[in-house]
């Protein structure tokens, strides 16, 4: 799997995970908050906040951190965000879009547009990235809820439209609009693996190889992104060789 699924593993190999995961919580308590205060504390009948703690949970989010988000944004606390999508292009014609979810559309934009441009890169109009990715679910478990050939069963039973193998995790895709569906079948089938990952995702059409100093600027650029506070979620189209990733890695 190309660009952001990639990039994951780099970093992961780069041993960042104790930065990464505490922006990841920070990140899975703050959606928690805007849905439970957009659409209210019930997760049944709330259909993003529901998303929201599936992902908490998967992601390891101990339950009193999830309470204390659902609390708050039922309480009313925490600021009105909202949520904005930018585009734009990395080193090598790499397509960008980032999700933000943002009290300060201003502040956003102006960190963003920097980071683009001190690493690279430029934003564009919206829609000038967009076209070439198709929005649809990602649902990703562990290699542990089953060998291959019974999990891609399961997952043509569930009506999810692709898998793939992306190291020790299976990476699960359905239309956009049936990804609570399949989501909910996964949960049936498998109820004592908890996915890891349920989200809609930006999947490009095509892919851009990219190496030597631009796959360096680039990996820059994607990290600073990811590290910034508006910021939910990157993705790109990157295409990265085996040995290119090694190199990256090391």
């Amino acid at each position: 799997m190309a660009g952001h699924s990639k990039w994951a593993n780099i970093q992961h190999r780069k041993g960042a995970q104790d930065k990464k995961r505490a922006v990841l919580f920070s990140r899975l308590s703050k959606e928690i908050t805007i849905a439970t205060k957009m659409g209210g504390p019930d997760p049944d009948a709330n259909p993003r906040l529901r998303l929201a703690i599936k992902n908490a949970k998967g992601s390891s989010l101990p339950k009193d951190n999830i309470k204390r988000a659902i609390d708050k944004g039922a309480g009313g606390g925490g600021d009105d965000y909202v949520d904005i999508r930018y585009e734009g292009f990395g080193p090598g014609g790499v397509g960008i879009i980032v999700e933000a979810s943002t009290d300060n559309k201003n502040r956003a934009a102006s960190d963003i547009r920097s980071t683009f441009s001190k690493n690279g890169g430029n934003l564009g109009e919206t829609g000038s990235v967009s076209f070439g990715f198709d929005q649809v679910g990602e649902i990703i478990y562990p290699a542990e809820v089953g060998a291959e050939d019974d999990v891609m069963m399961a997952v043509l039973e569930a009506g999810a439209t692709d898998m793939e193998v992306d190291g020790e995790t299976y990476v699960i895709y359905t239309e956009r609009e049936g990804l609570n569906e399949v989501a909910s079948a996964l949960d049936e089938a498998w109820p004592d693996v908890e996915a890891t990952s349920t989200k809609l995702i930006w999947k490009p059409q095509n892919t851009v190889p990219v190496e030597g100093q631009a796959a360096d600027t680039l990996m820059k650029l994607l990290d600073t992104l990811d590290e910034l506070d508006d910021v939910q979620n990157v993705y790109d189209n990157s295409e990265l060789s085996d040995e290119e990733m090694e190199r990256l890695a090391s």
